[in-house]
């Protein structure tokens, strides 16, 4: 037994708002990666032999709180694009995958050229990059979660396809609207000194 009519519209539009909605999801995810502490070590100074340097996934990988804001964005800018549009969202929500990927691999791969020797230096005045580097999961999950938010982009791809297209406002047409001729005939009628109604 097939769906009304009018009831297909609504499931389009219904998938627009799940898309939003998972949108705005992996961008807090994304931005909550980044956070907590990834990496620590310890330095030392005159003072003090043992400073502990706690360094953030937006300290060492700075891209990845970026890219949670472009997938905030994606999510507000999914519900109103039109047939165009909506590659490009997906291919930006791609993008941003891949960079959070990318930016959590190469902290992973290299902490002190990421960010950590600049916060050590910040903290103690000592460029010493010889100490020991303790990487909590976040890094990890970083990546698991730019890998989501790749299978979305391919999942946005492929269901976009049976939504319905946005309203005319938002596709920037420029029609001439019947309301608009009836006031300017309303109008012109009394300028002619007859009563249009």
């Amino acid at each position: 037994m097939t769906a009304p009519e009018d009831a297909r519209p609504e499931r389009r539009r219904g998938g627009r708002g799940r898309a939003a909605g998972l949108l705005v999801l992996l961008a807090a995810l994304t931005g909550l990666t980044a956070l907590p502490t990834w990496f620590t070590t310890t330095a030392s100074t005159a003072l003090d032999p043992s400073v502990v340097v706690h360094a953030s996934g937006a300290d060492v990988a700075p891209a990845v709180p970026a890219a949670a804001l472009v997938l905030l964005a994606c999510g507000a800018a999914i519900a109103l694009v039109g047939r165009i549009g909506r590659w490009v969202v997906v291919a930006v929500v791609a993008a941003m995958g891949l960079l959070v990927v990318a930016a959590a691999l190469q902290a992973l791969a290299d902490p002190w050229g990421s960010g950590l020797h600049q916060l050590v230096v910040g903290a103690t005045s000592v460029g010493s990059d010889e100490s020991d580097v303790t990487t909590s999961a976040w890094p990890y999950v970083a990546v698991v979660v730019g890998v989501v938010v790749l299978l979305a982009a391919v999942w946005l791809g492929s269901a976009s396809r049976r939504w319905a297209a946005p309203s005319r406002r938002h596709e920037g047409t420029t029609g001439p609207k019947p309301e608009v001729q009836d006031e300017r005939s309303a109008w012109d009628a009394l300028s002619r000194g007859d009563d249009p109604s």
